[in-house]
């Protein structure tokens, strides 16, 4: 196939029009192409480069895509002299941080455990320029967040953007108690206050070429929704971004088609990905992705809610919880002994005793510990 990977093996062959309406038809699609490589990441050559080496999936078949452990991987300068990546999670290679000057050409250089070789091309290094802000505007779909940038110079022209996503938030009901060794105690670790992140894995590309200036202005990132909860008290993203080869950009331009697009009777057909990376022993064999090279920019801003509009209102996804009593009023009461079983069970985490009657007052787990939605652990840069 030399590097050329079609995502789509067969079309429909009928369309069946009915009293102006189009039927609904499922085609049988044949099964082709799985288990393909897959190498995700491209070269920093200003800081860490990341690489993950993962396998394709048929659309069928349930799971996560598999991994490629125990590569051995090197980054080479066409000048001679590599680098190596070392295995810091299963499929995930990283580098040391790196600072190689964009005179240099680099490449990616892999053998998988079962001794199979590849290699990217060799590309140079790209200057990406500094991100000119990270701005939004409250809107009447939500919050749009944008990206600005320039290149005096007019040598990137096309871009990439990448971004993490972090949000305060808490759950439901603040527990003072919890069930530990056979006892109810105080509670010593914050199960309340936590933090979310998330990485969205949509393509964001743009290109300034049709521009008479090398200028990204309010370049469209992400869009929340008013009512989300990652606007609740205050959220922050962390925008990436990358100059691209006209190459590359064509790579990932294609890949977003594919990813995006398809689905309808009216959208566009799957398109052809070439990529860089091949078998050096088999040119034919289908591999996906495209290691580019440059270095990376970064920007983080923080918006708390104070700043939205007042109206603006977030689902917590607690919204069904409640909170119940044990004791119920139940003939007999049960026992201290009983009452320790349900914490026991795991069914209800004790939140606060009545000091009075007795009674705790009770939720279920996923109303009060906030970990089971993300991490209680304030992450570093939080301000």
């Amino acid at each position: 196939m030399n590097r050329h990977f079609f995502t789509c093996i067969a079309l429909v062959s009928g369309l069946y029009f009915f009293s102006g309406c189009v039927e609904s038809f499922e085609p049988k699609v044949a099964v082709k192409d799985s288990n393909v490589l897959v190498v995700d990441g491209s070269i920093n050559g200003k800081g860490v480069s990341t690489i993950r080496l993962k396998r394709t999936v048929n659309l069928t078949q349930n799971g996560t895509a598999p991994v490629e452990r125990r590569a051995r991987m090197f980054i080479e300068l066409q000048s001679g002299g590599q680098y190596s990546l070392s295995e810091t999670a299963p499929g995930t290679y990283t580098s040391a941080a790196l600072d190689l000057s964009t005179s240099q050409a680099v490449r990616l250089h892999f053998t998988l455990a079962d001794g199979r070789e590849y290699t990217s091309v060799y590309t140079p290094i790209k200057a990406t320029p500094l991100i000119d802000s990270v701005s939004w505007q409250p809107t009447s779909q939500g919050l749009q967040i944008y990206v600005n940038a320039h290149d005096e110079t007019s040598q990137s022209r096309y871009y990439r953007w990448t971004y993490d996503e972090t949000w305060e938030f808490t759950s439901a009901y603040q527990s003072f108690l919890e069930y530990k060794n056979g006892r109810v105690v105080d509670r010593t670790e914050n199960a309340y206050n936590c933090w979310g992140n998330e990485a969205p894995t949509a393509i964001q590309v743009g290109t300034t070429t049709r521009l008479s200036e090398d200028i990204v202005s309010q370049q469209p990132l992400t869009l929340l929704p008013s009512n989300s909860v990652k606007l609740r008290y205050k959220y922050s993203i962390l925008v990436r971004q990358y100059a691209l080869s006209a190459e590359e950009y064509s790579y990932w331009e294609a890949l977003r088609k594919n990813t995006e697009n398809i689905g309808t009777l009216f959208d566009p057909l799957p398109t052809q990905l070439t990529g860089n990376v091949h078998n050096v022993a088999d040119a034919s064999e289908p591999v996906i992705g495209f290691v580019g090279a440059q270095s990376v920019s970064e920007k983080r801003i923080f918006i708390t809610h104070s700043q939205l509009p007042r109206e603006w209102r977030s689902v917590t996804g607690y919204e069904s919880c409640k909170i119940d009593t044990i004791p119920r009023p139940l003939a007999p009461p049960p026992t201290p002994a009983e009452i320790l079983g349900f914490f026991q069970r795991g069914e209800v985490v004790p939140i606060v005793q009545d000091k009075q009657t007795g009674d705790y007052y009770v939720s279920t787990p996923d109303c009060v510990d906030c970990r089971r939605r993300g991490t209680n652990v304030r992450p570093s840069f939080w301000q």
